[in-house]
């Protein structure tokens, strides 16, 4: 299974940044761009790659102990950005702390569970962003849909689980097929076991 950890926005933030990005598709060049689903809408913490069926019990396992380790925190969808002119998201304000020390947590989960993958880390300058839309045709500057972010100030709410989830790929050959993606478990943030 191709897994990462993420910690999920509540739908009424996700609808917050929708009413947002409904105004950035009217930019012109938005209909070349590769737009993410709202069901999309995640901060991945640590990106594990394909995991074989025999990990992941300790996977989860390690992901539990570390979710307890974490209290809830505030966190809220705000600015934006892009990373170079592939990638336009959302980012994240509120209790930055917090979620760069989940993401160290959710890294090390990984690696301690024998994982080789690329892990996101909090001490390689993780960025807390939620992807929005992806780029491949050059002649489109993301630069105007990075500005229309920048004031957006989504309002605050409690990060309260960290959830492992896969990453199904798009159909092949399927003009506009996207991933799908699916929770595999979620843990609240300091609570004790179950």
């Amino acid at each position: 299974m191709r897994l990462f950890a993420a910690v999920l926005p509540p739908g009424s933030a996700v609808a917050e940044l929708a009413r947002r990005v409904e105004a950035l598709r009217a930019l012109p060049g938005a209909g070349r761009l590769r737009w993410a689903g709202h069901d999309s809408w995640h901060f991945t913490l640590a990106f594990y790659g394909e995991v074989p069926d025999e990990t992941l019990p300790e996977l989860r396992e390690r992901l539990a102990r570390g979710a307890r380790r974490h209290a809830p925190y505030g966190l809220r969808i705000a600015g934006g950005g892009r990373f170079a002119d592939r990638v336009l998201w959302a980012g994240a304000d509120g209790d930055l702390a917090a979620i760069r020390k989940l993401a160290g947590t959710a890294a090390a989960a990984g690696r301690r569970a024998g994982l080789a993958g690329p892990a996101v880390d909090g001490r390689r300058g993780f960025t807390p962003h939620l992807t929005l839309a992806r780029n491949r045709d050059p002649r489109v500057d993301l630069a105007p849909f990075a500005a229309a972010l920048e004031h957006f100030d989504g309002s605050p709410w409690t990060a309260a689980s960290l959830t492992l989830v896969r990453s199904h790929p798009p159909a092949p050959g399927v003009a506009g097929a996207r991933p799908h993606y699916e929770t595999v478990d979620s843990w609240p943030l300091g609570a004790p076991g179950r």
